[in-house]
């Protein structure tokens, strides 16, 4: 019986002083290896969800373990105000990867979506000659980029964006998938159409 409270606790815990913009499922993950996570209780469930993607190789893979034991036994965070000796070596690695010029890391989608607008924006303004604060970016109903700003400003939920105007501006919404949509919505002052090319239904 003690150990249901211990749920239960730590949900009631979180509830009461956890400023929250999501509604998790009941459930308290206290251990997880592979696809399994594990509550307080002892209770496995197969994590279907995978931390949304951020964990496909499964928790605590052994070698993503062993890397960051190495790592922090050397130094566990530089601020971007000096260069580190694994940043270089990264970028070229993910560059020859993904066959790109430049890379630039981000913690979250949310930041990368942020970053991938302003990118958009100063491009269409230095490059495509759009005139300021006249460019347009192109997203489609029933996504979901985060909870910033940005994000909250491309999405078409009414729920998300509720008591936060005003919304940013420039922005467009097309239903996914309407190739027609798109080239109607496509003008002289669009720099970016940004899209989910794979989308996680719940």
């Amino acid at each position: 019986m003690a150990a249901e409270i211990k749920t239960e606790q730590l949900i009631e815990q979180t509830e009461k002083y956890g400023a929250n913009n999501y509604h998790p499922l009941p459930i308290v993950i206290s251990r997880a290896e592979g696809i399994w996570v594990e509550d307080p209780e002892g209770n496995k469930y197969m994590d279907m969800l995978s931390a949304y993607s951020a964990v496909n190789q499964g928790h605590r893979h052994p070698k993503i373990i062993q890397a960051l034991k190495d790592q922090a036994d050397k130094v566990t965070l530089t601020s971007r105000a000096f260069h580190n000796d694994q940043l270089g070596p990264w970028y070229e690695k993910i560059c020859k990867l993904t066959k790109k010029e430049m890379a630039l890391p981000m913690n979250t989608g949310a930041e990368a979506v942020e970053t991938a607008v302003k990118a958009a924006r100063r491009w269409s303004y230095d490059v495509k000659g759009v005139a300021r604060d006249q460019a347009e970016i192109i997203a489609c109903t029933g996504n979901f980029h985060g909870r910033t700003m940005t994000a909250v400003s491309l999405s078409s939920e009414a729920e998300y964006k509720r008591g936060f105007g005003p919304m940013l501006s420039g922005i467009k919404l097309i239903p996914y998938g309407d190739l027609d949509a798109l080239k109607s919505a496509i003008t002289a002052n669009t720099a970016a159409f940004l899209i989910e090319p794979m989308r996680l239904v719940l």
